[in-house]
């Protein structure tokens, strides 16, 4: 499976995200905690919004423990909004165009989790994607099929309805090829102002999400805490796994449900799969 990030807030360099924490996503990579594979080493993306109309992404198949290029990177670029994601691939070929976060216009999206027998639904689901959306595929990955599949349901609309539809077709599909739980997810996504994240399977036993507290409350009580000094009150992250040991800093999102965050403010909500409807008929 795979360990990801989301951060909103003031703008940080990236090495306060990807290297400074106890358990930094560059730790995960090696050593995860709470991950089905104890090592991520397929490959990294970094995906962040600055001032061109469209996000940057920079994608590595080397382990990001391993890359040079990322730690230059990390100890000088900034953002104010960021996805970072390390891979462990559940079968598909290390390539960068199977890095996260993927990328469509402005949109990032990245997936921990799989859809199960995947080469027994892929050509199913590559159908169902809108003729006009689906040259833009560049990689053989579920998850970007994924991310392709709530594109065709709307997620520029409306993220929440458009993941439900995804995940209802694929529940769907994969039963009727005989496979009793076809989906394993934690999915973010993204249009550089809010951040939808979402914690789903469809056998309710799904991988790990936690999402930060409030960083007033806790920069009062660890006020010797330099990092957290340095980021403003909307500051918010959403994780596969805590960054640090600070107690009272994380929540753990609950089983089949949506985080939405917005301008430092997190709603959650419940989560389920809904068909859509042509594929009801």
């Amino acid at each position: 499976m795979c360990r990801w990030l989301a951060y909103s807030g003031s703008p940080v360099r990236l090495d306060d995200l990807l290297y400074r924490p106890v358990n930094s996503l560059v730790m995960q990579s090696k050593h995860s905690r709470m991950g089905v594979e104890t090592t991520n080493g397929d490959g990294f993306g970094v995906g962040w919004y600055g001032t061109g109309p469209t996000p940057g992404v920079y994608h590595s198949t080397e382990p990001a423990w391993h890359d040079r290029n990322l730690r230059e990177l990390a100890g000088h670029a900034s953002a104010g909004h960021v996805f970072a994601h390390i891979r462990a691939t559940t079968g598909t070929a290390v390539q960068q165009t199977n890095c996260h976060p993927f990328r469509h216009g402005r949109w990032l999206w990245m997936h921990n989790g799989v859809l199960a027998d995947f080469s027994k639904v892929k050509r199913d689901l590559a159908l169902a994607v809108e003729p006009s959306l689906y040259p833009e595929i560049e990689g053989s990955t579920d998850s970007e099929l994924f991310f392709y599949l709530a594109l065709t349901f709307g997620l520029e609309r409306d993220p929440r309805a458009a993941v439900a539809e995804a995940v209802g077709l694929i529940e769907d599909t994969g039963r009727r090829h005989g496979i009793d739980y076809p989906i394993q997810m934690t999915v973010a996504t993204t249009d550089g102002d809010t951040t939808w994240a979402f914690r789903y399977s469809s056998e309710g036993n799904s991988r790990s999400l936690f999402h930060s507290n409030d960083i007033a409350t806790l920069r009062a009580q660890y006020p010797d805490n330099p990092l957290l000094h340095e980021l403003s009150d909307n500051a918010r992250l959403v994780v596969s796994e805590p960054l640090g040991d600070l107690k009272g800093a994380w929540r753990e999102v609950p089983d089949a449900t949506c985080v939405v965050v917005h301008e430092g403010e997190q709603e959650l909500y419940p989560f389920a799969p809904e068909l859509p409807v042509a594929a009801a008929v």
